[in-house]
């Protein structure tokens, strides 16, 4: 049997190179850096101001506490956070590996900078306990807590080590800076409902904050997470030859994003308000880094929580995870106007990732460049696309000019120049590059099987591949191959090299995310599809905030057209607890909605919003919410039934790297 072994390892030699002597088959484990990676790294080293050890001094400045080791658990003894298995390989005193692009090496370096941090008297911030900061404001009664993470449980360990250092002191109110997860989905660890009921806590937003916060974790949530797994890294090993950084932090939490609704709307710049005896003014910033964002002054204390609008890296105009284009535009035009509104008098910035800056002309001039880096992003993209060149020709030719390429705070690390460019050729001109062989293109699988015909067959290309991946052409190889596994998707050696090369890639790259999406693809073309727990996007808070309207927006986009052709029906519903009346009306294989209710209809339901909730959450059939009493029924409650059964369920672990 191992002679056997062996000659099989040994006849695929020339395309896999990946047995051992004793037969053993290497090709689906993670390779080291080939000497072209490792020249691509070296040559970073050189290129970029390293020796500039400022944002060292301000990632520890005003350290107070920390725990020896970080894991944070939920209820049921599973790891939410764990900050240790990085420890084991990232740290300051060690030098990037061979393995790691050595710009990113320093962003994971200066990320794992975690504790307890004074940013100044009256201003804290706990680092290092998820994707995102959490920071207190002292009020006269209790804490004024700014963006509670992502998952309750990490919210609740930052709040105890507050406590430790400070004493106990409640929460008086929750901002949340913006509608992404990561700035408010731990607000259940650090506050009771009950008591922002009963207006013992306020929860401060923006305008449209609940309709964007529930919108994006609902309608595309299933395939957003999907990718947010390449994203983010979440699967990835933690070692040098895998995850290493997000780029805004290490990654995410995984507890169970919670929300609790606003109870104060920001609606306009200027807005003042008086929170817990502390004076703020505010910035309201739609269609920056996200749909509704607000930042924060401070005015007796000078100042300036910038949200997620300024970090210390070029953000996403479009995140890879999937979202609505955003306008760069808009974005830089609104940092200058914090410029001109409190730059000049700004002690300290900071903000919901990463660490702060101090002093007023070292504030401004970091501003400056954040709102210089948006604004060359579009106007440079959009000259390009008035000469006529696509996203994809765009990303290639534009460059930063050195004020900005050389700055730490403007580095990819997040966003990356590439992406974002193609973003803002998306934005303005969509999907269609204007040539005609694009505008009704094969799909992939079928464009794949010709290409490898028009290659020669696998054994042809692979072979080529495999040249052209010895010389160092990875980018080249990874669409090349990306063809031949979407043609033979059951080709082990052609998955195996299509990983090798995805796996260089990650190696060399920058951005935290570009790192993690190559190397999960390599991981998943090794492997195979995860079996891990599926993110739960549609969790029972988001669920529980959303409009009836909303709700029935999703059900809309559910519905499979082949069970529900040639159905026509009427259902009214009566929400008892909203006094609020619908229609349901499913024709043409799609589902629409009125509150002009039909007055014939097939079947009409008296119920609750909850009960509608815990029909969409599965955790309640109608059939037994009839039964139970929570729904009443006139007509035929079968037709209820007939719409459920034409809803479509989303399978999490779709394919992505192969078809």
């Amino acid at each position: 049997m191992k002679l056997n072994l062996i000659a099989v390892c040994v006849s695929a030699f020339v395309l896999s190179s990946a047995c051992t002597a004793d037969g053993h088959d290497t090709s689906a484990e993670p390779k080291p850096a080939s000497e072209f990676t490792q020249k691509a790294n070296a040559d970073v080293k050189q290129a970029l101001p390293f020796s500039d050890k400022t944002d060292f001094e301000n990632a520890t400045r005003g350290f107070l506490a920390k725990p020896d080791t970080l894991t944070i658990k939920n209820a049921d003894d599973q790891v939410v956070w764990d900050l240790e298995q990085y420890k084991t390989y990232i740290s300051t005193d060690k030098a990037s590996p061979d393995t790691v692009n050595p710009s990113l090496w320093r962003n994971a370096q200066l990320n794992m900078e975690y504790g307890l941090f004074e940013v100044m008297d009256g201003i804290y911030q706990v680092r290092g306990y998820d994707l995102s900061n959490i920071t207190f404001v002292r009020g006269k009664k209790g804490w004024i807590v700014f963006d509670p993470l992502i998952s309750p449980e990490t919210a609740k360990a930052a709040k105890e080590l507050l406590d430790e250092q400070f004493g106990e002191r409640p929460v008086t109110a929750v901002i949340y800076s913006h509608s992404h997860l990561d700035h408010f989905g731990g607000v259940r660890g650090i506050v009771d409902e009950e008591d922002v009921k009963k207006g013992k806590v306020k929860i401060i937003a923006s305008e449209g904050f609940t309709e964007h916060a529930v919108s994006e974790n609902v309608i595309a949530g299933n395939a957003m997470g999907r990718r947010a797994v390449y994203m983010y890294g979440s699967l990835l090993p933690r070692n040098p030859q895998g995850g290493v950084n997000g780029g805004l932090g290490q990654t995410t939490s995984t507890g169970q994003g919670s929300l609790i609704a606003p109870t104060d709307y920001i609606t306009e710049t200027g807005q003042k308000m008086k929170v817990d005896g502390v004076e703020m003014v505010f910035q309201f910033t739609p269609g920056t880094e996200a749909p509704t964002e607000m930042n924060t002054w401070f005015p007796k204390m000078k100042a300036l929580w910038m949200a997620e609008n300024s970090t210390n890296t070029m953000h996403n105009v479009l995140t890879l995870r999937g979202a609505k284009v955003r306008d760069p535009l808009i974005w830089a035009a609104y940092l200058n106007e914090t410029i001109e509104m409190w730059g000049d008098d700004a002690q300290v910035k900071f903000q919901s990732h990463h660490w702060p800056v101090w002093e007023s002309d070292k504030i401004v001039d970091y501003l400056k460049k954040q709102r210089d880096i948006y604004k060359y992003i579009h106007d440079q993209s959009v000259r390009l696309m008035n000469q006529g060149y696509t996203g994809e020709e765009i990303s290639e030719i534009i460059e930063l000019p050195a004020s900005l390429e050389n700055n730490w705070a403007t580095r990819g690390y997040y966003g990356t120049l590439r992406h974002n460019s193609r973003a803002v050729y998306q934005r303005y001109m969509g999907w269609y590059t204007g040539n005609p062989s694009d505008l009704n293109n094969l799909p992939p699988q079928q464009a794949a099987e010709k290409y490898v015909e028009y290659m020669g067959g696998a054994p042809a290309l692979l072979r080529r591949a495999r040249e052209d991946y010895n010389n160092g052409e990875y980018r080249w190889t990874a669409e090349v191959l990306k063809h031949l596994v979407f043609a033979e998707p059951d080709n082990k050696d052609a998955k195996n090299l299509l990983a090798d090369s995805y796996e260089q890639l990650g190696y060399q790259a920058e951005s935290g995310p570009w790192r993690s999406v190559y190397l999960q693809g390599a991981l998943e073309l090794r492997k195979g599809l995860p079996n891990a727990m599926a993110l739960e996007t549609a969790s029972p808070d988001i669920i529980a905030n959303m409009p009836v309207t909303m709700l029935f927006d999703y059900m809309g986009v559910r519905v499979l057209p082949e069970k529900a052709e040639g159905k026509e029906m009427v259902l009214n519903l009566n929400f008892e607890d909203l006094k609020e009346s619908y229609s349901l009306m499913l024709e043409n294989s799609v589902l629409n909605y009125t509150t002009n209710q039909v007055e014939e209809a097939d079947a009409t339901a008296t119920l609750s919003k909850d009960t509608l909730n815990q029909i969409q959450l599965g955790k309640l059939s109608f059939d037994q919410a009839v039964a139970d009493g929570k729904i009443k029924v006139k007509g035929d409650p079968q037709a209820f039934n007939d719409l459920l059964a034409t809803l479509d369920n989303f399978d999490f672990w779709f394919n992505i790297v192969t078809p």
